[in-house]
């Protein structure tokens, strides 16, 4: 019997062998012979690059300093040092490790001569910034291995959070996941050759020559580029318009995995041409793949959408796309959320308002949302009129400012709202409840004077930091500043920007500065979670707005009697609920702690016998208000109900029997299966009560 099992072993693996054989040629049968565009493409590069390079000759090599992050400066030339000739100057290893530099705040590919005296940084793939570079490079080189296969043509090819992907234009065909092992391997024949990226910048004119065989590029250029030229990266017979920058080489992708495939639209819209979009993930290290796809194992047992179904706590349904249905223990884990930040504004001195769903086009108009945001707001007519429902709160809460005289003395007036929003998001983008069209925010806005600012920020660092303990999360701050096009006097800014940084200083974890990158409408904080899988989300956010306040005419008298303009703040701590409640079932892999658990604790009886005490108990912690059940199935033994309890989360488990009918106890054990033994029926409400009030993550604090 064991030889023919492993026969059949062996027969059963030669067939897949054999199979997998057959489709990695069907894919290979796909592949055409080099497009003649990329000839047409390499032929004007060439001219352009030779008249580039004869140039960059003739300019003058006067002698500059770079300065370093330690304040070291090193002398070099313009025009002819490099970031990556610094890095090599201070030790190899460093330049091998380098991804990309920061020269005066902008990216610069590592090969790209300096021009002038500037502060020079170099980063490595640990640095956000750097791994987008990393992953855009990546994507080139997928774009190059894709028109080598299907010799399509390419559209846009974007780092994203996690990865990268490139969309193509085939008439008429697609691709399947049966074409991943072919990609790949034309990949590893382009990392090995180790293909130089080179930046060119080119008229738009030439540009135009340059890609009229694809349709795609050509919109671009005619619609998204507004200047006389712009720039192009190469890799190899690959040319593509792209800002950059890029890594030295291809050589530097040492493990680059191609994750799935799926159709698009051509900018989203859906009476467009259909794309195919080919993602991936890549690193500068082969290990880095494998704790990656390791994560990526974990992460699909965690996914929020499977464990929402198999908790039952929520589901979505084709007739309402992107809006959620909450089943009861859901909405308890929803409401639950919502009544911990309710209790902290109490604490805080929030005033919760409810605001309308639906306004007219004006409001929004007035906002300046209507000129920018149209698009994704869900608008209809009605008595020849437009209107809208809110995709935000903060115009409302400025009519709600607005309807009355405002006092210095009100204050700062800190307004908070749990009011439903709905955005248009576009249906291919819909992703559980992390993409939704109808949402809930922990939103809220502080009105207050200028100099109430510090003091303020302050606060609503404190809560964060507050929320995100209970949580168990560590975060990251940001502050981000002026933009090049902003909007009001720059004394308002620096001076907004000086108490945004004392306060956090005053709050004490560290922080970084990303200059350049606020809001047109005020400079801003942004907070990045990180969840058990070591993943980051933003979901807080301050933000000041100087705007607002001016496009609402918005007032306060001030104490000698002159009106003044207040300033907005803009905070939430969960941000979108709906995406919260995503985090956390990923976070707790469905095993919720038990102040916010909607399977607090099951009662079971050692037969039927004990049905009437273990329901007697249940409705006694009904009553304290625990989500509690009894399961009085007779057709289940014991050990069987307590196993169900485990696995369907229950914090505790508790066992009855004549032993504890007799002496009014339970006995208690944890979902872990780690046993508490015997307390009192009251003794064990005070215990259940004090996890519940204190917000304790883990039942071995019974």
């Amino acid at each position: 019997q064991g030889n023919k099992a492993k026969k059949e072993k062996q027969k059963n693996a030669a067939a897949a062998e054999k199979a997998t054989g057959e489709a990695t040629s069907k894919a290979a049968m796909a592949v055409q012979d080099t497009p003649e565009f990329i000839d047409h493409r390499i032929k004007i590069y060439d001219e352009l690059m030779a008249q580039y390079r004869e140039e960059l000759e003739k300019k003058p090599k006067a002698p500059i300093k770079v300065t370093l992050p330690d304040g070291k400066e090193v002398e070099g030339l313009c025009w002819q040092t490099t970031p990556y000739d610094v890095a090599k100057g201070i030790s190899q290893g460093l330049a091998d490790n380098t991804v990309i530099a920061r020269v005066n705040n902008e990216l610069w590919d590592l090969d790209r001569p300096l021009e002038s005296d500037c502060k020079l940084q170099l980063l490595k793939f640990d640095d956000p910034e750097a791994q987008a570079v990393f992953w855009h490079s990546s994507a080139h080189i997928l774009g190059e291995a894709m028109e080598k296969r299907y010799g399509g043509h390419l559209c846009y090819g974007p780092p994203i959070d996690n990865g990268f992907y490139y969309d193509m234009f085939l008439e008429g065909s697609g691709i399947s996941n049966q074409d991943y092992g072919v990609l790949e391997s034309e990949v590893k024949r382009i990392v090995k050759e180790k293909q130089p990226f080179e930046r060119l910048e080119m008229k738009k004119s030439d540009l135009l020559r340059m890609f009229e065989y694809n349709q795609f590029k050509v919109r671009i250029l005619n619609e998204k580029v507004t200047t006389e030229t712009t720039t192009v990266y190469r890799c190899g017979p690959l040319i593509d318009l792209c800002r950059g920058p890029h890594v030295r080489n291809t050589g530097k992708v040492k493990a680059l995995k191609v994750v799935k495939n799926s159709s698009t639209y051509w900018e989203g819209k859906a009476d467009a041409e259909t794309l195919q979009r080919v993602y991936g993930i890549s690193f500068p290290d082969p290990k880095q793949l494998k704790e990656w796809e390791r994560i990526q194992e974990e992460a699909a047992k965690r996914d929020h959408r499977k464990l929402g179904r198999e908790q039952e706590l929520f589901f979505f349904h084709e007739l309402s796309p992107g809006s959620c249905f909450f089943q009861p223990k859901g909405a308890f884990i929803y409401n639950t959320l919502m009544n911990f930040i309710r209790a902290e504004y109490r604490k805080r001195g929030f005033q919760e308002v409810i605001s309308p769903n639906i306004y007219n086009a004006k409001l929004w108009q007035t906002s300046g949302h209507w000129q920018h945001y149209a698009e994704n707001m869900f608008s209809f007519e009605s008595e020849k009129e437009t209107f809208a429902l809110k995709p935000m709160n903060c115009p409302g809460h400025c009519l709600i400012f607005d309807h009355r005289n405002r006092s210095w003395r009100e204050l700062p007036l800190r307004m908070a709202d749990f009011g439903v929003l709905h955005r248009n998001e576009l249906s291919g983008a819909l992703t559980g409840l992390t993409r939704v069209r109808r949402f809930q925010q922990d939103d809220a806005h502080i009105f207050c004077m200028p100099d109430q600012i510090r003091e303020e920020i302050t606060g609503c660092l404190d809560f964060l930091r507050h929320v995100y303990t209970v949580f168990g999360f560590t975060f990251n701050l940001v502050l981000s500043t002026r933009p090049e096009k902003y909007l009001g006097e720059i004394e308002v800014w620096n001076e907004a920007e000086k108490a945004l940084a004392e306060s956090l200083d005053k709050f004490g974890e560290p922080w970084k500065e990303n200059p350049g990158d606020g809001a047109f409408y005020g400079p801003k904080i942004d907070i990045t979670i990180m969840d058990a899988l070591k993943r980051h989300h933003q979901c807080a956010t301050i933000q000041l707005d100087f705007q607002l306040p001016i496009r609402f005419n918005l007032n306060y008298v001030d104490d000698s009697g002159e009106k003044k303009r207040p300033v907005i703040i803009h905070r939430a701590v969960l941000g979108s609920v709906e995406r919260m409640i995503a985090i956390l079932t990923e976070n707790y892999a469905g095993k919720w702690p038990f102040w916010l658990s909607p399977r607090q604790v099951m009662v079971v009886p050692v037969g039927p016998a004990y049905d009437d005490y273990a329901d007697k108990v249940r409705q006694r912690l009904h009553d304290a208000g625990f989500t509690v059940e009894a399961d009085l199935d007779a057709g289940d033994t014991m050990n069987k109900k307590i196993r169900n309890a485990q696995l369907a989360q229950f914090n505790f488990i508790l066992v009855v029997g004549e032993k504890e009918r007799s002496s009014e106890t339970v006995n208690v054990r944890t979902r872990d299966n780690k046993v508490h033994g015997e307390v009192t029926v009251d003794e064990l409400v005070a215990k259940l009560a004090k996890l519940r009030d204190e917000y304790v993550l883990a039942e071995d604090q019974f």
